[in-house]
């Protein structure tokens, strides 16, 4: 019953958490494009309202005509829409996703003994503290340099060390599948923290300002937009970690924190493509094209990296399990061959003490019913078992894909 509700609770926070993401990457990736296009007000009331830019578009079948006052309006309106929901339940609902999915399970989900052999309890803590220890670092970098001159370069730099560091011990700490989520989470964790410790309390003083007559300080403009930005660089790696965590040739490689690490510098560059085409097309800036080409080839570049060396031919007859069955020659592989081996890689949690998601493949009619799934699992994706945690070898992989390939027959 307990994997039944959690397997409901995931579901369920996996349906909110992509809802929210969804309205918060919108709306991000809406007001960098909003900047970008933003031209000068050709109407003269505008420019003596202090408006520094405007925006016309077309959408829905309405006409809509944004514009961005250079510090402050010279009226606050009665009603002012803030964007912070977006972020606080995206990160809740994450966390939460997290808690259910890893940390409650950290045995099974957190940790890989053949990386790390360590408690729950300790995989658990240093999970929390990266997302913490990272928030810390980013934040006091961004402190004591982003406000230099030069300081965008020199925190751009730090920050991807930073993130190169992170992915190298959360790789060498944790399951392959589990770092790369925690690196998301950690990154995502950081955009939150922009948005609650820097984005909104500056904005919420500046209205403060406002609202009693007082002139408006532009730095918490100038702090808010910097941490903004850093956020939309953000958004591409973290959705990849992500996303990574269901295609396990990404973190199941032996350098696959240079994996993660080399997809994220990708997805920060052509994000970066983006955000200046918007600026390329008022002839702002030159076309951006270089920053698409790198993120372009370093995706080419890992793809063919990771390629699979050719599979070599089954063996003819496979090791003997612990039970002592011997594989079967070359052809079609019976369930009685098969049996021993789901016996000692799968029973421990699909058999009749623990069901995980629902799944028993104790009896004939269970794996009848799963062997596309056993087949996609433990074969194509080499998800199962979790982290390998039985033990299982290429050989028995071999003799699955031989079985199911072969007819999947259980008589």
């Amino acid at each position: 019953m307990e994997s039944y509700i959690l397997d409901w609770a995931n579901l369920l926070l996996r349906w909110v958490h992509v809802i929210t993401a969804i309205a918060w990457v919108g709306s991000s990736f809406y007001f960098v494009f909003l900047d970008s296009s933003l031209t000068a007000p050709e109407d003269e009331d505008l420019k003596r309202q202090g408006v520094s830019g405007e925006l016309w578009a077309v959408h829905g079948g309405g006409f809509y005509h944004p514009v961005k006052f250079a510090v402050s309006p010279p009226k606050l309106p009665h009603h002012l829409h803030w964007f912070f929901w977006e972020s606080y339940s995206t990160w809740l609902t994450g966390f939460s996703l997290f808690t259910v999915s890893y940390l409650w399970s950290a045995g099974t989900y957190l940790i890989d003994k053949t990386v790390m052999d360590w408690s729950p309890a300790m995989a658990v803590t240093a999970a929390l503290g990266f997302l913490v220890v990272f928030w810390l670092a980013y934040d006091t970098i961004c402190r004591t340099l982003g406000e230099r001159k030069d300081g965008d370069g020199i925190v751009g730099a730090l920050v991807l060390i930073l993130v190169c560091a992170a992915a190298w011990l959360a790789c060498h700490w944790f399951a392959g599948r589990a770092a790369f989520l925690l690196m998301g989470a950690m990154i995502a964790t950081t955009m939150s923290a922009n948005v609650f410790f820097w984005i909104i309390p500056g904005q919420r003083a500046m209205v403060a300002s406002i609202k009693a007559g007082q002139p408006v300080d532009p730095i918490h403009g100038k702090r808010g937009k910097q941490r903004s930005v850093h956020n939309t660089y953000f958004t591409l790696p973290v959705l990849f970690a992500m996303l990574s965590n269901h295609y396990s040739f990404t973190y199941t490689h032996p350098q696959n924190w240079l994996v993660l690490v080399l997809m994220m510098f990708a997805g920060a560059a052509i994000r970066q493509f983006f955000v200046m085409r918007h600026g390329y097309k008022l002839g702002r800036n030159p076309h951006p094209w270089k920053y698409a080409a790198v993120g372009v080839v370093a995706i080419v570049a890992v793809i063919v990296w990771l390629k699979p060396a050719p599979a070599a031919p089954v063996a003819q007859a496979a090791a003997p399990t612990a039970q002592g069955t011997a594989g079967a020659p070359g052809g079609p592989i019976s369930y009685k061959t098969l049996q021993p081996i789901l016996a000692q890689r799968c029973y421990m949690c699909h058999g009749e003490q623990v069901q995980m998601k629902g799944v028993r493949l104790d009896s004939p009619e269970g794996v009848a019913r799963n062997a596309q799934m056993v087949y996609q699992q433990a074969v194509v994706t080499r998800i199962m078992p979790m982290n390998n945690a039985t033990g299982i070898s290429d050989a028995e992989r071999g003799m699955i894909k031989q079985w199911f390939e072969s007819g999947a027959h259980t008589d």
